[in-house]
């Protein structure tokens, strides 16, 4: 059986960036409803580099989620505020990921998310090639980094960022050319990129199968999973919507299969209810939707 997790800003940025949940109840209530972990975004008032700044504090966090039974999927830094694409000088990124990469060291977690932080627009700014090889560089030195640490980047692609095509992201993984290094596959992303071309620059490029043959072009190279429905349709025309299991129209009963074959080397799925409305009531929902595929196709 795989490990079930879900991403805690669900419950502290979009509709509930003004009433976030506390950590204490996030942790509580799953640990009720019967989850093995949570995949801690490090921004808010949940646990991160700049509000548990000691080992001590840290190590405390790590407790108290195992005395629930719970542990760590990944943790997510907060580098929205850094630049990666538009800048020659990309040291203060770095420096921020070592923070985040030091953190997740000591809360016990060994995945690292990434992404390409301008929007799609930015190659409106930045010639493509300048652009590629700024990420691809920048993210070789966190993945070495990353290695000394036993630890490994996933990179979560999305309509909202740059290098969004199909196409990119086996570009951008070549380049980075590192073994810790690999995609987030999210489901939802995945049938914006590649099902509707969303937010792409220039000309659309689609795949026919959309989420699922992206998904099977991508195996052996996908190293996160993240698990969500999806309608079709972007958030606030910015990244993808992320509608409960059932909600949306990807056939889970095709995708799950390919998910086990695709090379993940580690027993996480995480449920990414990001920016949608009433996450915390439906955040029960979604995990019995996934304990059935996981007893399905995993039992």
């Amino acid at each position: 059986m795989k490990k079930i997790s879900i991403g805690s800003w669900a419950y502290t940025i979009g509709p509930y960036q003004d009433c976030p949940v506390s950590w204490e109840d996030v942790c509580t209530k799953l640990a009720a409803l019967g989850f093995d972990g949570v995949e801690v975004g490090g921004f808010g008032i949940h646990p991160n580099p700049d509000n548990q700044t000691t080992k001590e504090e840290r190590q405390a966090i790590k407790e108290h989620a195992a005395s629930l039974g719970l542990g760590f999927s990944a943790f997510v830094p907060n580098l929205w505020g850094e630049q990666l694409i538009n800048t020659e000088d990309t040291s203060k990124y770095v420096s921020e990921f070592q923070r985040g990469l030091d953190f997740a060291v000591d809360i016990g977690t060994k995945g690292i998310r990434v992404d390409t932080v301008q929007h799609p627009t930015i190659f409106e700014e930045v010639d493509y090639d300048t652009a590629l090889k700024r990420v691809t560089s920048t993210w070789k030195e966190c993945s070495k980094r990353a290695a000394d640490k036993g630890c490994y980047v996933t990179w979560e692609f999305e309509p909202g960022f740059a290098f969004n095509k199909p196409s990119d992201i086996f570009r951008v993984i070549e380049g980075v050319g590192e073994d810790n290094f690999g995609v987030m596959f999210d489901t939802c992303h995945a049938e914006m990129v590649a099902g509707k071309g969303a937010r792409q620059p220039g000309e659309k490029e689609v795949l026919a199968g959309g989420c699922l043959e992206l998904l099977q072009r991508l195996k052996g190279k996908i190293n996160h999973i993240h698990l969500i429905d999806s309608d079709g349709t972007l958030h606030h025309d910015e990244t993808s919507s992320h509608p409960p299991f059932g909600d949306g129209y990807l056939d889970f009963d095709a995708i799950i299969p390919e998910v086990l074959n695709c090379g993940c080397p580690h027993d996480w799925w995480t449920i990414d209810l990001c920016f949608w409305p009433d996450a915390w009531n439906l955040t029960e929902r979604c995990k019995k939707s996934l304990d059935e595929l996981n007893a399905k196709y995993c039992g």
